[in-house]
C-alpha cells in the first residue's frame, strides 16, 4: 500500500535500493531531501550525475577517479616500488586514513569466488600482472580475511612469486570474515606493520 504520492514513493524506493539503506532509513532520507531548499537538492542531484558521468578507473591502480591517474598514483613522493593489493576502493581509502602507508595500491574490484562464479579473469589481475613488469620490490596482499580473500591472496602469491618479487600478506588483527572498510585505523596499521611473507 502506498502511503505517499507517486514521486515520494519513487524517491523512497530508489534510496532503499542503495546498499546498506533499509526502508526506514530511505524514508527518513527522502523526507530530509524533500525538505531541503531547492538549491541544495539541485547541487545533490548534480553531484550524483557528475560523479556517474565522470567516474572512471585509474589507468594505473584501477581505483575510481575522475582523471587518468588517481591522486595516489600521480604523487611522485609515493613509493611506487611497493604495491598493496586490495579488493575494492573502500579498502584503499581505509588504508589511506592510517596516514602511515607511503606505497601505492592496486584495486581488484572483487575477489576470486568459484561458488559465485567469479574467477581470476573477472577481477583486475591482468592489470596487476602488467604493473609487476615494472620496478616493483614488494607486493602486499591486503585482501579481506574471508574465504574469498584468502583464496585470492594465495592465487596472487603463486602467480607472482616465480617473478622474484617479495610477496607479503597483512598480519592478523583483521578479524576473519571482516571487511577492511569497517575496521579502525589502529587495527589496520597493526595488520600492515605485522605483515608476513607468503
Amino acid at each position: 500500500m502506498d502511503f505517499y504520492s507517486g514521486d515520494i514513493n519513487k524517491l523512497i524506493e530508489e534510496l532503499a535500493a542503495l546498499p546498506g539503506i533499509g526502508a526506514k532509513s530511505a524514508q527518513r532520507m527522502a523526507f530530509h531531501i524533500v525538505n531541503l531548499p531547492h538549491s541544495r537538492v539541485k547541487r545533490l542531484s548534480e553531484a550524483i550525475i557528475g560523479a556517474k558521468e565522470h567516474a572512471k578507473y585509474c589507468q594505473c591502480c584501477c581505483t575510481l577517479t575522475d582523471s587518468d591517474l588517481c591522486p595516489v598514483c600521480a604523487n611522485e613522493k609515493r613509493n611506487h616500488g611497493v604495491i598493496m593489493v586490495v579488493e575494492n576502493p573502500r579498502d584503499f581509502i581505509a588504508y589511506e586514513k592510517t596516514g602511515k602507508y607511503d606505497g601505492v595500491y592496486h584495486v581488484l574490484h572483487g575477489a576470486i569466488s568459484p561458488m559465485n562464479g567469479i574467477g581470476p579473469g573477472d577481477i583486475r589481475l591482468k592489470e596487476l600482472i602488467e604493473r609487476l613488469k615494472g620496478d616493483v620490490e614488494e607486493l602486499i596482499i591486503a585482501t579481506n580475511s574471508s574465504l574469498e580473500g584468502e583464496t585470492t591472496a594465495m592465487y596472487i602469491s603463486k602467480l607472482v612469486k616465480p617473478a622474484g618479487i617479495k610477496v607479503t600478506r597483512i598480519a592478523s588483527g583483521v578479524p576473519v570474515g571482516g571487511d577492511l572498510e569497517y575496521i579502525d585505523e589502529v587495527t589496520l596499521l597493526r595488520a600492515l606493520e605485522g605483515r608476513t611473507e607468503l
